[in-house]
């Protein structure tokens, strides 16, 4: 239920930029179904978008420039290092950069029920995914 209650209002949150729009509902059999699927948008659009996201492996640096992400976790854990300084970042396609390493930024145990805000700009890495993690992204997209 409380979980239910968060994700709906993390949709909520992202819809605020685009209040002229209709509501968005996905029923919750979808929204579990969608965890399962490689490819992972919930809710796509132009100035924000909704993820559901399940990671087993840990990830790449990525620092997106016009994204904020919103991490809301499901359930499972895992480690991320979030902000300090890219070492050696390279463009991946416009927008987006990944990097050889992180020094200097802050790490975050995350588990079921945490959020987690990454502003535009900050390098974020999944350094240890214990076992999986399943997670909502709210990405806001900056114009």
């Amino acid at each position: 239920m409380c979980a239910a209650v968060i994700s709906a209002g993390l949709v909520l949150f992202a819809m605020e930029s685009r209040a002229a729009d209709a509501p968005v509902y996905v029923e919750n059999q979808k929204v579990l179904e969608n965890f399962e699927k490689k490819t992972n948008p919930l809710v796509p659009g132009e100035a924000y978008r909704v993820h559901t996201d399940r990671r087993t492996t840990n990830g790449n640096i990525e620092i997106h420039e016009k994204e904020t992400d919103v991490f809301y976790i499901v359930d499972g854990s895992a480690t991320i290092i979030v902000g300090g300084t890219a070492v050696e970042p390279r463009p991946t396609r416009p927008g987006q950069l990944t990097a050889k390493d992180i020094q200097n930024g802050q790490s975050y145990n995350l588990k079921k029920g945490d959020v987690l805000v990454i502003p535009a700009g900050q390098p974020h890495w999944f350094k240890q995914v214990n076992g999986f993690i399943n997670y909502f992204t709210v990405k806001s997209v900056k114009p």
